[in-house]
């Protein structure tokens, strides 16, 4: 992202907000969106195309990283859409018995999320009114502190209901090179979110040296791409900003619920732009000084690699792997779906760690595998593909599918 950084003026929606008086009601219910997509590459080869992270269990926790954002948000919610590929809607159904199957939207074709964001929001907007706030949350990360999370939610919400495009900034622990940044402002003075910070630019994933500036200003927060708008405030920048885009989600979303619902998807859907709701909505209106963020620090985790998993695996303190972290049962990555799309059963793997304290070894191919003076390894053994590195080598695999992709083994992808 480009940083927008300047002084904006003062929005509409600020001056309402200070209209409203100094007591703050209650924070609105959100309508929560979840994006499911992407193949999470650097975590080939746990992660495939037709099995990909967000329905896996990378973190020993018993649940997907999908179950685990849908029962984060479960307080603060008044409805939750799922919006993910025809290739995953079987088995997210499977994994989200509770969410209604109207809430489930499949997409034909990745178009980014932007248009994944858009459809989501337009459909609620028909279902719920176009003064529902809806909130957007990446199916596949972590947070260890809910309360903070939830807190951080509601402040949004309260600013969303004054107008704002509102994102949650993660406090930076280190000048970290992977995420992209916030820069933050002045204070909103918002009633009920005494958090919350106008946004003056984007910036995407800097240098070291630049990410080490930013931190010791102060004023930058990790962008973990969570959003929290009015559906109707949203589809409004949208129709400003990319026309065409919003005319195709709007005519997609009107027809919904309706049955002409597959002929306007085939219609409409393959020539919706591809594009990141963070280029199309959250730097031009931060321009205009229409975003504002609430940072939170709550132990946030993007599972964008092995290097993230180490931190999130508990190294075992008894048994033959003791001092290594262990993934015996991530709900079948080994390859097959079941006919229903349900995760079949991998065979569970005998972990042997000897000298290799801080090592993660993830296993479905059911064989022993033994790491003897190999501390810090990575491992990850399954029926068709093994993987060693190091967390220093973790982000580089994705180099490693590229270049299979480049070679046709469409196979292991």
């Amino acid at each position: 992202m480009t940083d927008t950084s300047g002084n904006p003026g003062k929005p509409d929606h600020a001056a309402r907000s200070e209209a409203s008086g100094p007591t703050a009601g209650p924070a609105p219910t959100i309508h929560a969106i979840i994006p499911a997509g992407g193949a999470g590459t650097r975590l080939w080869p746990l992660s495939r195309r037709h099995r990909p992270k967000f329905l896996l269990d990378l973190t020993g926790a018993g649940h997907s990283l999908l179950e685990d954002t849908v029962e984060r948000l479960a307080p603060l919610a008044a409805t939750t859409t799922v919006v993910t590929g025809v290739a995953h809607i079987a088995a997210v159904a499977d994994q989200l018995p509770s969410i209604p199957r109207e809430n489930l939207l499949a997409e034909p074709s990745p178009r980014d999320s932007m248009a994944a964001i858009g459809l989501a929001a337009a459909v609620i907007a028909h279902r719920h009114g176009r003064d529902a706030v809806v909130g957007s949350f990446a199916a596949d990360h972590t947070v260890a502190d809910r309360a903070a999370f939830a807190d951080a939610v509601r402040q949004a919400a309260m600013l969303a209901e004054q107008g704002w495009v509102v994102t949650i900034g993660i406090e930076a622990t280190g000048p970290s090179t992977a995420f992209g940044y916030i820069h933050t402002g002045d204070p909103t003075d918002v009633p009920g979110a005494p958090d919350g910070r106008q946004v003056l630019g984007f910036t995407e994933k800097p240098d070291a040296d630049t990410a080490a500036a930013y931190l010791a200003t102060g004023d930058y927060r990790w962008n973990a791409g969570m959003f929290v708008v009015r559906a109707g405030v949203l589809l409004d920048h949208l129709a400003d900003l990319r026309p065409q885009l919003a005319a195709g989600i709007e005519a997609i979303a009107a027809a919904w619920d309706t049955p002409g619902r597959e002929e306007i998807l085939a219609e409409r859907w393959p020539d919706l732009e591809k594009i990141a709701i963070d280029h199309a909505i959250a730097e031009p209106v931060a321009a205009a000084g229409g975003v504002a963020t609430v940072p939170v620090s709550m132990g946030w985790n993007d599972v964008g690699g092995f290097d993230a998993l180490i931190g999130l695996v508990a190294p075992r303190n008894e048994g033959p792997a003791t001092g290594a972290g262990v993934l015996d049962n991530i709900n079948g990555a080994d390859g097959a779906e079941a006919v229903d799309g349900s995760a079949p059963e991998a065979p569970r793997a005998d972990v042997r760690a000897i000298g290799s304290d801080g090592a993660l070894i993830a296993s479905t191919s059911g064989r022993t595998v033994v790491l003897l003076g190999m501390p810090g390894a990575v491992v990850i053994d399954t029926p068709d593909a093994l993987l060693v590195t190091t967390s220093e080598h973790a982000q580089d695999v994705k180099g490693v599918v590229d270049a299979l992709s480049g070679a046709g083994r469409e196979d292991l992808l």
